[in-house]
């Protein structure tokens, strides 16, 4: 148990050092390139225009207004270090990272109006969890199924019959799929028959419903064709990874041993295959499930679904760049928090680690 702990920490503390080193390689170029004035400049406006309103909700002298903003101003600066050097900011940028204080966007809001840049993503997020996390998740099960079944059975119809189809659907992108389906399922039906099978884009119905069941399935019925898509691009990837994973395994000495000893097939499976293959197929689901939480770019505007590939593209299109910086911070420590995670379950399914 000692050194399970042991072992965690160490994994930890490296993690640690690497987030440390990105904040500061981060902090560095956002201090050096000016970024970080930007993004304290926009915050003391917000903050000014948000301290003019309510001076003029309460009815004050114009004059007396302008006297209060001036000093406002004054003060707030201060605070927030405007009128230091950047590299004398330095703590205090990094603390406001680590807290996810990211600033405000000169362009982009939130669903609700706001624009900083921890409402925006925090609005968007969910979506593309919906959208990508979902996706994978489910692809990632049929084809890590499939790839066990044919990684057993090697030269059987199965193994030569969706080789070929992941061959096929590994070379197609998942936009290009999406366009295809869009065309055929969504708006090839309301052309030829008058019916709207499928929804050719967006999270919601234009209005949206207002029951909280009316609202799940309609996004279900929203998601339907980005998750087809997601299968049809996806699962030969995870059945033909998965399917050399446990050849290779399978080809082991312990394997033969095992049923050698006359061992059932389904116990040599499940505890010479199986167990061996878990920390490459977790590897694979980890890394795929941290990368989808910055969403599919073209694929979120080919299906015009509000996610963070969306708010990217938005954030690039518009050259928002404290909102381009705070993703690329966001999606380093999500990546960083999916190692960590891998880490744990590696000493939990592979003793040989733990021993290490």
């Amino acid at each position: 148990m000692a050194s399970l702990a042991k072992t965690l920490m160490i994994k930890a503390l490296t993690l640690i050092i690497v987030l440390i080193g990105v904040l500061l390689l981060l902090a560095f170029i956002m201090g050096a390139t000016g970024l970080s004035d930007k993004m304290l400049k926009s915050i003391l406006t917000v903050e000014v225009q948000e301290y003019k309103q309510q001076l003029i909700r309460q009815g004050r002298d114009p004059v007396a207004v302008e006297k209060a903003i001036e000093e406002y101003m004054k003060e707030r600066a201060a605070a927030l270090g405007i009128n230091r050097s950047w590299y004398e900011r330095l703590p205090q940028l990094i603390y406001r990272l680590l807290v996810l204080d990211l600033g405000t966007s000169r362009t982009l809001q939130s669903s609700w109006g706001s624009n900083k840049i921890s409402d925006i993503i925090l609005d968007r997020l969910p979506n593309t969890i919906i959208l990508t996390t979902t996706g994978i998740i489910f692809t990632a099960l049929i084809g890590i199924w499939l790839g066990l079944y044919i990684g057993s059975n090697i030269g059987s119809r199965a193994d030569r019959v969706i080789s070929v189809l992941s061959a096929i659907s590994y070379a197609l992108p998942l936009w290009f799929v999406g366009l295809v389906l869009i065309l055929t399922l969504a708006y090839g039906p309301r052309i030829l028959w008058g019916v709207q099978i499928f929804p050719p884009g967006g999270m919601v119905s234009t209005p949206p419903p207002e029951e909280p069941l009316a609202y799940f399935l309609d996004v279900l019925w929203h998601l339907s064709l980005p998750l087809i898509a997601s299968f049809i691009v996806f699962f030969g990837s995870w059945a033909y990874g998965i399917r050399n994973i446990v050849f290779s395994v399978s080809q082991e000495d312990f394997v033969n041993f095992a049923r050698a000893k006359g061992l059932p097939e389904n116990l040599v499976r499940r505890r010479y295959i199986l167990r061996p293959s878990l920390p490459p197929i977790l590897t694979s689901l980890i890394l795929s499930l941290a990368n989808s939480i910055g969403g599919y770019i073209i694929t979120e505007r080919v299906f015009n679904w509000p996610g963070m590939g969306a708010l990217y593209y938005s954030a690039i299109t518009a050259l928002d760049e404290p909102v381009i910086f705070a993703l690329t911070y966001v999606f380093t420590l999500v990546y960083i928090v999916a190692r960590f995670v891998l880490e744990v379950l590696y000493v939990i399914v592979d003793p040989r680690i733990r021993l290490a």
